[in-house]
């Protein structure tokens, strides 16, 4: 039998929280509400959610300092009205797995969670080679596949790419994909994963102009495709 997954929503606006409510039951989930940061962190100890929905204009705080406290205990997708680039940046820098600005699409919503639950999978299930059309990135054996054929990529290529295969769906931020490929003091350096890009872009995508795979988030960083996800 399935388990049953918890969705801890966060939001000041009953309505909000309402809809939430009804349309995450309908598809099976346990839904958990919360209108105020205490509320939350409570229900965070008592209800151990599996993903929290988080708006960020709560009255008792800030949800942008919800985020460190709740990281490594669930998985966080904000959901709020704030749409400028700088509080996205900083809600994801901060460790939110994916940020969702409202108003929002109920079905697109649907799709961030479930791609929020496959990271929440135990060690060694994602362990399986990741796949979009005909690309194959085989993390395990280090080798990328389009068609079949094993594609070679630069040292930076192939690192920019495994981080974002690692997190597919998930947008991974300028400054984060900097650290983790370039090193720490290169985080300012985003022409680096323009070049990188391009030529990522340029084996794996049948038509690098209109990329399918690799996504841009402008201003904020990237995100490989997810098939689950049509945004």
């Amino acid at each position: 039998m399935t388990p049953i997954v918890t969705i801890l929503v966060v939001d000041d606006e009953p309505a909000i929280r309402r809809l939430f409510h009804v349309g995450l039951s309908r598809v099976g989930y346990n839904v958990v509400e919360a209108g105020t940061a205490r509320e939350a962190l409570n229900a965070l100890q008592i209800d151990k959610p599996e993903v929290v929905l988080l708006d960020l204009g709560l009255p008792d705080r800030d949800g942008l300092e919800l985020i460190p406290i709740m990281q490594g205990q669930t998985a966080i997708i904000v959901v709020s009205a704030r749409d400028a680039t700088s509080q996205k940046v900083a809600a994801l820098d901060l460790g939110a797995d994916d940020y969702i600005s409202k108003p929002f699409d109920s079905e697109e919503v649907l799709a961030r969670i479930r791609t929020a639950l496959r990271h929440r999978l135990p060690t060694g299930v994602s362990d399986a080679p990741f796949r979009h059309g005909d690309v194959e990135i085989d993390l395990a054996a280090r080798a990328v596949r389009k068609g079949g054929t094993e594609v070679h990529l630069t040292p930076k290529e192939y690192g920019f790419l495994s981080e974002l295969a690692r997190n597919p769906g998930r947008v991974i931020t300028h400054s984060q994909l900097l650290k983790a490929v370039w090193g720490p003091g290169h985080e300012g350096d985003v022409e680096y994963l323009r070049v990188a890009a391009r030529g990522i872009r340029r084996k794996l995508e049948d038509d690098p102009s209109q990329p399918k795979l690799l996504r841009n988030e402008p201003g904020i960083g990237y995100r490989l495709a997810s098939l689950d996800w049509h945004g």
